[in-house]
């Protein structure tokens, strides 16, 4: 089955069956949750089973299909990190959550490409966040369910194997598309920008950002080795010239804005491929479900926490991922 989204007493007795969880909630409520063979993220946005909701009272529990083998739960630092899909099951899939704003977080974003195994074993997860009116006040956390500790320095990753009759897939919805203005290219990568070239001409990204009205709801789009990725804006410093991202850009690859997108949930629809019945795991971006309007409102048959990033063997920005397990 896919996730749910329930009250704590239905997720402590869904814990308490002994099976193998990811679990999004908001941060009070994971503290309460019992010891058990769950890894769990703080984020108080979500696509339930009745459409998108706020809330800070319900947590949403994914099961994660094991097919009678055993997971290994492990929580990772800033120096173990590199090492998280070399621990990987040679045959299986692995689930990480990653807070929001930390040294692991900004690791994992620049640096996970050149990872060992990264791509040769399916790696999908999610950023750690809070509520919006939260942020500043305190920190996204991820929890190892095994002891019910909380921590905003490491990263909590369920490795799970599979029989070898059953294969793990891993695929992305992104509507966003490059738009038709000119390339942008950036000398020097990372999570802030100010100089670069605009269609081959020296600018600053802020003044050009302010000069041309452009509506920054829509991310950057580069081409990744045939697929498209997104980086989303998160704020433009005109003063100090910077615009900050969501996640790293690379230098010199060329990014385009994106083509606007007039209703997010019938291209959502439109997007979705044929044959889907269940996802064994999915997350969706926060920008979507608060740029789009999602509250109340449904996308497919899709459910998850609606996040601060996506992992689909990489970070991801505005899109959303999804796990299915097949024969």
């Amino acid at each position: 089955m896919s996730g749910q989204l329930v009250s704590p007493s239905v997720a402590v007795a869904m814990i308490k069956t002994g099976r193998y969880f990811s679990v999004a909630g908001d941060e009070s409520l994971l503290a309460t949750l019992p010891k058990g063979n769950w890894i769990g993220g703080s984020i108080t946005y979500f696509m339930g089973q009745d459409g998108g909701e706020t809330t800070r009272d319900r947590l949403f529990v994914t099961p994660l299909p094991t097919f009678g083998l055993q997971p290994e739960l492990r929580m990772y630092d800033l120096a173990s990190l590199p090492q998280v899909c070399e621990d990987a099951p040679a045959h299986g899939y692995s689930v990480i959550i990653i807070p929001a704003f930390t040294d692991v977080h900004v690791a994992f974003a620049r640096n996970a490409p050149n990872y060992p195994d990264m791509y040769m074993k399916p790696l999908i997860g999610w950023i750690a966040g809070l509520h919006l009116d939260d942020v500043g006040m305190r920190d996204p956390v991820v929890v190892d369910g095994r002891e019910v500790r909380l921590s905003d320095r490491e990263v909590a990753v369920l490795h799970v194997p599979l029989p070898q009759e059953r294969n793990a897939r891993i695929d992305i919805v992104n509507l966003f598309v490059p738009g038709d203005g000119p390339a942008i290219v950036f000398p020097q990568g990372g999570f802030s920008a100010g100089a670069c070239r605009v269609g081959g001409e020296a600018v600053n990204l802020a003044d050009y950002i302010t000069r041309q009205k452009i509506d920054t709801r829509l991310p950057l789009v580069a081409d990744y080795c045939g697929a498209k990725i997104n980086v989303s804006v998160r704020a433009v410093d005109a003063a100090r010239q910077r615009v900050d991202f969501y996640a790293p850009v690379f230098e010199d690859m060329e990014y385009r804005f994106a083509a606007p997108i007039a209703d997010y949930v019938q291209a959502f629809q439109r997007a979705l491929p044929d044959g889907v019945e269940r996802e064994s795991f999915s997350c969706n971006c926060i920008l979507n479900y608060l740029y789009s309007e999602l509250e109340g409102k449904k996308t497919g048959n899709m459910t998850g926490p609606m996040t601060f990033g996506e992992v689909a063997y990489q970070l991801m920005n505005q899109t959303m991922v999804y796990l299915t397990i097949s024969d």
